[in-house]
């Protein structure tokens, strides 16, 4: 018996009719879009917290580089106005050295017209007190000046003691007698004057 024509009609009917999957067969299958989309997630948030932690780090960069530059500029006024302040110093002192110098001369001409002898050319004296005169004029153009001393209270900065004499009539350290001249420019003092003061009497 033949039977071929059976066997055909199997054939037809599995070729026309679709393999059935199962819901178990299905979840075997990864779905890889959803994976996908988290690791861009992931990548963006990475990136999102990178880009902030760059721009904190520039931002603290920048405030200490402003820093630095602020302190910087008020360093370099403070030593401009340091070498402004020395610069002035220095003028204003600049002859000091030289009108030490020259304060010897000035007394020896002043003791010379105390103790004039009598007799003397008027023509010299003249002379004598001129270069005195000069002697001043040059010295209190640097800001030389004389320093008060007598019947002045005795004071360390100003006078040196080189004696005391007692006094009923004079308050107590106060300078009775100038021996020598002192001096000073502007605040400095460039000599003391030698001074005897008063005391009480003992």
């Amino acid at each position: 018996m033949c039977v071929w024509p059976a066997a055909a009609a199997r054939y037809q009917i599995n070729e026309i009719m679709p393999t059935h999957r199962t819901e178990h067969d299905q979840n075997d299958q990864p779905d890889p879009e959803p994976t996908e989309r988290g690791t861009e997630r992931v990548k963006t948030a990475d990136t999102g917290a990178s880009a902030s932690a760059q721009a904190q780090d520039l931002a603290s960069q920048l405030e200490e580089a402003n820093g630095r530059y602020l302190r910087l500029a008020a360093d370099f006024e403070n030593f401009k106005k340091r070498v402004r302040q020395e610069q002035a110093e220095t003028m204003r002192y600049a002859a000091a050295a030289l009108a030490e110098r020259l304060l010897p001369v000035l007394d020896d001409a002043e003791r010379a017209m105390a103790h004039m002898p009598e007799g003397v050319e008027e023509g010299w004296l003249r002379g004598l007190q001129m270069t005195v005169r000069k002697l001043e004029e040059i010295l209190g153009s640097v800001g030389v000046e004389r320093i008060e001393a007598e019947g002045k209270p005795f004071d360390p900065n100003l006078h040196e003691a080189i004696g005391s004499e007692e006094s009923e009539d004079t308050d107590e350290d106060t300078v009775t007698a100038e021996l020598r001249p002192g001096y000073r420019m502007h605040d400095r003092v460039l000599r003391p004057a030698l001074v005897r003061v008063s005391r009480r009497p003992g």
